[in-house]
């Protein structure tokens, strides 16, 4: 696994989710970057879906077995509530980081353990 094209490719994402945050659906513009943002998320599936849904799946098994895995860009910056066993009844996030690429488990506002780094 090419971990450094892992990173690069969802820090593209990330950057074009944020040119896009950053216009209003009436911008002209708005299509296209919308289109460009899919496609690239697209091709980060392609390339590197099952390698991280198989990350996913073992961090869902250890920490919360009770949700379902989602694709992997569903992670990839406000992250996705789960069901944490070790936060029982606490707001519990998995959240897919960059720079490096890892995976982060948040409960409430005080505990942040990063449980997966891309290796």
């Amino acid at each position: 696994m090419d971990i450094k094209a892992l990173d690069t490719a969802l820090q593209a994402i990330e950057k074009k989710r944020d040119e896009l945050s950053q216009l209003d659906y009436n911008n002209p513009k708005y299509d296209d970057l919308e289109e460009q943002l899919h496609d690239m998320e697209d091709q980060f599936q392609d390339d590197f879906g099952d390698y991280m849904e198989k990350a996913l799946q073992q961090i869902h098994d250890e920490f919360c077995p009770d949700t379902d895995v989602l694709m992997p860009i569903a992670y990839l910056g406000k992250g996705v509530y789960v069901e944490a066993d070790k936060f029982p009844g606490k707001d519990a996030k998995l959240m897919l980081a960059t720079n490096p690429t890892r995976i982060i488990l948040t409960a409430g506002k005080d505990a942040k353990e990063v449980v997966w780094t891309a290796s």
